[in-house]
């Protein structure tokens, strides 16, 4: 299964062939390569039974794979729509978002989830509290300005704080969200999970009239080791009052503080800007969409296409009982199935019922009244088809890429009475002996699995959104328009869009589960230690080298962590992250060590013959050297050995060099680096740096042509 093309075009012969020429790569004992040989019969049966077995897999259709790969845990990934967050900072007053409010970049189209009010709230200040002193921080909220800002100094500590003056906040109970631009120069693994951090963690509370409370927090940001949102949500129930801060001029507001509970730091975090009071949409484009009432004499909603779409209503006027389609009517001189139609100031619509004037209403049900709002591209093309009754009908839709939640189909059938009766249908297992099928999203297709009592129906599309998937997944930096608020882009998104993806094809499985099979989950060799400790989640790791004492079976992991500190040591934390993660991945009979870095200087004693047209020889010679000797900055690892001819080499390559008279290297500390043959050997978990440096240049005669 996993090489396909391979089991189709290999023959038994060449299969054979293979098999035999690898026989004396396993053993010398077997020299007998005859038919006669009972060894090449058995040999010629289990190739024979590989070759059928191929071919058996290469004719299986892809329900049969998808189900293999199900069994060994690998289905296909759903589809998604991107998720973005939108700064409403520049807005000049607050506005009010409906659900599915469209949001434009270019022509993709981003859409809210729910109403909400956005551009009332708006950091006004920023400021830090470490060493028992308050430090102004108000250019991160300045785009304009990027300045990465050591938020609290070089040593943070518990009890250190960040404080956010806004000019009001969100009502209590609701949520919003903050992104945190961090430096993130420093290599970092990315984290499963990134909401728990493993080197920090804050308490983030709003001041009351009860003093600061405590507000619930998913952090993604790692308690400011990487970039990402703050989801914050106020607590219920509670009277914001304001904050003033007398050591900062001018520092008074309603407050927000996230204060230091653990610092634990590895690299101490460095703040670059501040987005606040962020909402969420996601990458999509509602082409029609179905809403959904309980029986009320007068319904009302917003429709979010220009002029209010296309609507269609349907009632159930019976417990249980299918649809029945009422027809829209601006005024009250009808008798049937109508309602009233209104619209209303602020662009919403209202439908009304009344048994009296019309003769006909819908009943007091659950689900008692649908109503679906089209634009204008759907209501040309929503007719898809006839449900004619065979199995495994396929019925092409007008569009591709849609969103599977959003889809409903609409299906007309006629009863005995001979009246018009409606359905919705979602994809899947529906009722008894109603329409059964399934979407292919990505194509654009439904296949009808059953049509039970549906055989003759013409199927309408009721509701359906479409996704651009990873195009989604945009970069950070854009300002994105709503047209129905101005036509000048107000909305920045502060972070790039995240999780847009089409469901994942058979052939992406496939891949995923052959590099899966390939994937080594056991420590075996050094190079399988080496790649267990680079890839622990959440560590900065720079060199990482595994030797092995065969004698005590040990396995020595020397670490070099990838700290902002000149010669970086282990801290328990990382030790102990790195031995839980080596205790999943080490055989179970091996031993390991985590040994921390230990560092050696190298004093440098040489004379050089410079050429006379160079000024800055000097200089460049140490430069040089400096390079040569540095492992903490280098590809160099721990105990690479330091070669006297690279340095004599590596000084002559110069241009301003003659050549070198006299050179010398000894290392500082001859307990963890020894001199043999000129060449400085170091510990397994020993690296180089340059030390002093004494150097003697003599200007020769030779001239630069």
């Amino acid at each position: 299964m996993l090489k396909l093309k391979e089991t189709n075009v290999r023959t038994y012969e060449e299969r054979m062939a293979d098999a035999i020429s690898a026989i004396p790569l396993i053993t010398d004992d077997w020299t007998n390569f005859n038919a006669s040989d009972p060894g090449i019969t058995i040999l010629e049966n289990l190739v024979l039974f590989s070759a059928l077995q191929g071919s058996k897999v290469s004719q299986m259709n892809d329900e049969a794979k998808r189900a293999l790969l199900k069994m060994v845990g690998f289905e296909a990934e759903k589809g998604k729509c991107a998720r973005l967050l939108l700064s409403a900072d520049e807005l000049p007053e607050k506005i009010h978002l409906k659900n599915n409010q469209r949001f434009l970049l270019g022509d993709m189209s981003f859409e809210t989830r729910k109403v909400q009010d956005v551009g009332d709230c708006h950091v006004t200040g920023i400021c830090s509290y470490y060493d028992e002193k308050y430090h102004n921080c108000n250019h991160l909220i300045n785009r304009e300005f990027v300045v990465p800002t050591k938020i609290f100094g070089e040593s943070p500590s518990v009890d250190d704080a960040i404080y956010f003056m806004c000019d009001s906040l969100p009502e209590p109970g609701a949520e919003t969200s903050f992104y945190i631009h961090v430096d993130t120069s420093f290599r970092r693994n990315p984290l499963k999970d990134r909401s728990n951090n493993i080197f920090a963690s804050f308490i983030w509370e709003c001041y009351t009239k009860k003093g600061f409370e405590e507000m619930k927090v998913k952090d993604f940001t790692g308690a400011l080791l990487m970039s990402g949102e703050v989801k914050l949500k106020f607590p219920r129930n509670v009277k914001y009052e304001k904050y003033k801060i007398d050591e900062i001029d001018g520092m008074e507001g309603y407050c927000i503080r996230a204060k230091l509970t653990n610092a634990a730091y590895d690299v101490r975090p460095r703040i670059m800007q501040v987005n606040a009071f962020l909402f969420e949409v996601w990458q999509k484009d509602t082409k029609s969409l179905v809403q959904t009432f309980q029986r009320a004499e007068r319904l009302r909603f917003v429709s979010p296409y220009e002029n209010g779409g296309y609507i269609l209503c349907f009632g159930r006027e019976g417990k249980g009982e299918p649809y029945r389609r009422y027809e829209l009517s601006l005024n009250t001189d009808k008798y049937g199935r109508y309602c009233l139609y209104e619209k209303t100031e602020n662009g919403g619509i209202v439908l009304s019922f009344s048994k009296q004037i019309f003769g006909y209403e819908p009943s007091r049900t659950k689900d008692a009244v649908r109503v679906v709002v089209y634009n204008e591209e759907v209501m040309r093309q929503y007719h898809v088809g006839r449900v004619l009754g065979y199995d495994d009908q396929e019925i092409e839709l007008p569009f591709r890429h849609i969103v599977p939640e959003s889809f409903l189909l609409l299906a007309k059938r006629i009863n005995k009475d001979g009246e018009e009766i409606f359905d919705f249908l979602r994809p899947g297992k529906n009722e008894d002996e109603a329409l059964s099928y399934y979407l292919l999203e990505t194509d654009g297709r439904i296949v009808i699995e059953d049509p039970g009592d549906f055989i003759g129906a013409e199927l309408y599309i009721a509701s359906v959104t479409v996704t651009d998937g990873p195009k989604g997944n945009i970069r950070a930096g854009n300002y994105l328009v709503s047209p129905e608020f101005s036509d000048k882009p107000l909305f920045y998104n502060p972070g790039p869009g995240t999780g847009g993806a089409f469901r994942e094809k058979l052939d992406d499985v496939v891949e995923r589960f052959r590099k899966d099979v390939y994937t080594s989950y056991t420590c075996v060799t050094a190079a399988d230690y080496e790649k267990a400790v680079s890839s622990v989640p959440g560590l900065c790791i720079r060199k990482v080298r595994a030797v092995m004492d065969e004698l005590d079976n040990l396995v020595h992991v020397a670490v070099l962590p990838g700290t902002d500190e000149q010669f970086p040591r282990l801290s328990k934390l990382y030790i102990e992250t790195i031995t839980n993660t080596l205790s999943e991945w080490r055989m179970i009979t091996t031993r390991f060590q985590i040994l921390s870095p230990i560092y050696v200087g190298v004093q440098v004693r040489m004379t050089v013959y410079v050429k006379r047209q160079f000024s800055d020889c000097k200089e460049q010679i140490e430069e040089k050297c400096r390079s040569l000797i540095n492992y903490i900055d280098s590809d160099k690892n721990f105990g690479e050995p330091l070669i006297f001819e690279d340095i004599f080499a590596g000084i002559e390559s110069l241009d301003c060099v003659d050549y070198v008279y006299e050179l010398f290297i000894q290392p500082d500390n001859l307990k963890h680096a020894v001199v043999r043959d000129s060449n400085i050997y170091p510990a397994e978990n020993c690296l180089l740096y340059p030390g002093q440096i004494l150097l003697e240049t003599i200007t020769s005669n030779t001239l630069v042509r």
